[in-house]
């Protein structure tokens, strides 16, 4: 039998589960003071909820769960595909969010302000930074079309990121309302609009040249490319410029005030900027998109959205709703790479005893758990390499019973 975990999963030692578990329980900590709620959903979706919620590429990534018994030989025996499914397993933490609201709404408050930290999976190629099975940190607010809501879980993510010890970092934030606006004005056609985001949403990875490619294979007229093209050459374009490139937009005051606002309340700590690129890969997202981005480590650390029709597909009115998710499993690396200590975490200590004296090793053991986290080991015969195995897991010193007065630090 294998040894290792299946591909894309990992296990965690000691040292990184206490890192994992206080990096979550700090996240949670901020969210619960600024008034957020913890909830918890099933793993297992159902896989029409799945496929109907338009969450882009994720939607080829579902862990699909196959019949069971007589339902499963029937489905196979009908010769479609498609039928042998009719569980799945959470690819993100929205769309479960967006059944558990229209299934419990009559007993929520509204608007409902929610945590949500849980494992999700996708059917992901397993490398580097892509996990079959990982951790993600979300607030949510349902029940609320205010941009306030936005501000909110704007300034409610920093605050958690600040607080696992990630800074430097700046808020980047779109509407995809207005960007729809802008390319109507670069002459692309609204029945291409979708297909043409999904494209510029591969800029960061592609670059001008690949998303100039990708338009032409579509068959997107020629003219308008070239003259998109220039338009992406003057990136990053202001919300003044987008304001006389969209004169009277909404969308743009909107922005606008979500911005001024954030930078106002970030006090110095972090930037909040207007970023036309940015579009994010879920279908479902309406309007407000916003994404985090650490300028130590070049890489987005979260993101998230207003989803105005997501509930909708499950009750027969519109619900709006916006949400910020933390990229907790790349935070996780960072922290690791960096060694990090969790802030306020007490010392752990080995605690070395003879074999027969357990009893007074006991009470003694008792007494120092007053000031640290303390774990009662018989002294093994090689006791420098146990030693040096402790201190990789995490551990701050020892004391050997009857030998010490005083514990000894690594």
């Amino acid at each position: 039998m294998k040894i290792t975990p299946v591909k894309g999963t990992n296990d965690y030692l000691p040292v990184e589960a206490e890192l994992r578990e206080y990096l979550q329980e700090t996240i949670c900590r901020i969210y619960e003071n600024c008034g957020f709620q913890r909830i918890f959903t099933p793993a297992v979706e159902d896989i029409e909820n799945l496929d109907k919620s338009e969450g882009g590429d994720n939607l080829n990534l579902i862990f699909k769960i196959m019949k069971r018994g007589d339902k499963l030989t029937k489905a196979l025996n009908s010769g479609d595909p498609g039928a042998i499914a009719d569980l799945g397993l959470r690819y993100d933490l929205t769309l479960p969010l967006s059944r558990y609201y229209a299934n419990n709404r009559s007993r929520l408050p509204s608007p409902f302000k929610v945590i949500q930290i849980d494992k999700v999976y996708r059917a992901e190629r397993p490398q580097r930074g892509r996990l079959r099975e990982f951790v993600q940190c979300d607030i949510d607010i349902l029940g609320s079309d205010s941009l306030n809501c936005e501000i909110e879980l704007i300034h409610t993510t920093a605050r958690a990121l600040l607080a696992i010890g990630i800074d430097h970092f700046k808020v980047k934030v779109n509407d995809r309302r207005l960007l729809r606006e802008i390319l109507l004005g670069a002459g692309f056609e609204q029945k291409d609009l979708d297909s043409v985001c999904i494209t510029f949403d591969k800029l960061s990875k592609i670059g001008p040249e690949g998303v100039e490619k990708e338009l032409q294979n579509k068959e997107i007229d020629p003219a308008v490319i070239r003259d998109f093209m220039r338009l992406l050459a003057d990136a990053p374009l202001s919300l003044e410029q987008v304001r006389d490139l969209c004169p009277g937009s909404e969308y743009v005051e909107g922005l606008s005030y979500v911005i001024e606002t954030s930078n106002r309340l970030a006090d110095g700590k972090y930037t909040a900027e207007y970023d036309m690129t940015l579009v994010r890969g879920q279908g479902y997202y309406t309007g407000t998109v916003f994404e985090i981005e650490s300028v130590d480590f070049g890489s987005s650390i979260a993101g998230g959205g207003r989803y105005d029709n997501l509930i909708g597909k499950f009750v027969k009115d519109q619900v709006p709703a916006v949400g910020f998710s933390i990229g907790f499993e790349r935070i996780f690396s960072i922290l690791m790479e960096k060694k990090s200590r969790q802030g306020d975490r007490p010392q752990t200590i080995a605690l070395l005893y003879d074999e027969a004296d357990i009893e007074a090793a006991v009470r003694k053991a008792e007494e120092l758990r007053a000031s640290y986290r303390t774990a009662l080991f018989i002294r093994p015969k090689k006791t420098g390499k146990f030693l040096n195995r402790l201190e990789e897991q995490g551990f701050d010193g020892f004391l050997v019973f009857g030998k010490d007065e005083e514990v000894r630090t690594f």
